[in-house]
């Protein structure tokens, strides 16, 4: 069974900064990329930024300049500074495989309020 365990969602107040974790376990092959979405009350699910297996990274205009892909072997981090309200969304971590199987997270709350 592979579970991605997410952490450090919250309430921020506008132009401040949190830190997303998204912990990857159990029988994971090889992990081609890792990736952070979100959603919105109301709104479709959006790609936020993503981070490959040879570190090339991809992010939203929306959050370009402002947050920050990176990963540790089985772990994907995204660094939120400047907050903004329109941030505000559940976010979810996603991981592809080798095999092209994916996996999320459960998501975690961010809340960002003016």
């Amino acid at each position: 069974q592979v579970q991605l365990v997410e952490s450090g969602g919250g309430l921020v107040q506008a132009g401040g900064s949190l830190r997303l974790s998204c912990a990857a376990s159990g029988s994971i092959f090889s992990i081609n990329a890792m990736g952070w979405y979100r959603q919105a009350p109301g709104k479709q699910r959006e790609l936020v930024a993503t981070i490959s297996s040879g570190a090339g990274t991809n992010y939203a205009d929306s959050v370009k300049g402002r947050f920050t892909i990176s990963r540790d072997k089985n772990t994907v981090y995204l660094q939120m500074d400047s907050l903004k309200p329109e941030d505000t969304a559940v976010y979810y971590c996603n991981i592809r495989t080798v095999l092209s199987d994916t996996y999320w997270g459960q998501g975690t709350q961010v809340t960002v309020s003016s």
